[in-house]
């Protein structure tokens, strides 16, 4: 029962830290986090955390530079302008949070494709061995993904887009952005489960940007 317990709490560590107390305008799963590993208590700010959003929401999003596409040829965030993004940074099975959130993510790519919506899947390598591409094919495999998946190595789009400068809670952050290319809602990491209020909210707001002229 050790070793299994001391397994699972590796593999939240290795997801990110403790949640930090509620932002307006985000998306963020409380219930998750609160298993977390961090000292702090559940719902409490992580020591050092910074989940500002000042200069991400309601911003464009910045070109990613990212490798090694699959279920696609190579896309530019600008190629997919009159669309709306959605972007989300996971890992392989070993992260709970990306396991969980990945029913979420085939389901809205089956639902609003065809309407116009682009789920954009980035992976950041955490693993203790070396970054392997055909493992990674794999785990795209594992997770259903039949959308965009690209790698961002070294995790340099994420770095630009959320961390540079930030301790931030989780790096499996999800960005929303509009036909304009504009970051309009950020869940901040954690799993986001296929039903609830916060799958409902992130939809709605799906629903509201693709409603909106290109």
């Amino acid at each position: 029962m050790t070793i299994v317990r001391g397994a699972l709490l590796a593999a939240l560590a290795a997801c990110g830290a403790a949640a930090p107390a509620p932002t307006p305008g985000v998306a963020h799963d409380h219930a998750a986090a609160a298993h977390d590993h961090a000292p702090a208590a559940a719902g409490a700010p992580a020591p050092h955390s910074d989940d500002s959003l000042v200069g991400v929401i309601d911003q464009p999003a910045p070109p990613w530079q990212v490798s090694q596409w699959f279920n696609s040829p190579p896309l530019s965030l600008e190629q997919l302008r009159g669309k709306v993004v959605l972007v989300r940074w996971f890992m392989g099975p070993s992260c709970p949070f990306c396991s969980a959130t990945a029913p979420t993510l085939r389901a809205l790519h089956e639902r609003y494709a065809a309407k116009g919506l682009a789920v954009i899947g980035m992976y950041h390598h955490k693993e203790e061995t070396p970054l392997d591409p055909a493992q990674v094919a794999g785990w795209v495999k594992h997770f259903g993904y039949d959308f965009p998946v690209a790698i961002d190595k070294d995790w340099t789009t994420l770095r630009r887009w959320w961390l540079d400068g930030h301790d931030r809670s989780f790096t499996s952050v999800s960005f929303l952005i509009d036909k304009a290319g504009v970051v309009r809602r950020v869940h901040l990491g954690g799993k986001i489960a296929p039903e609830g209020e916060e799958i409902d909210a992130i939809t709605a707001d799906i629903e509201r940007l693709l409603a909106q002229p290109g």
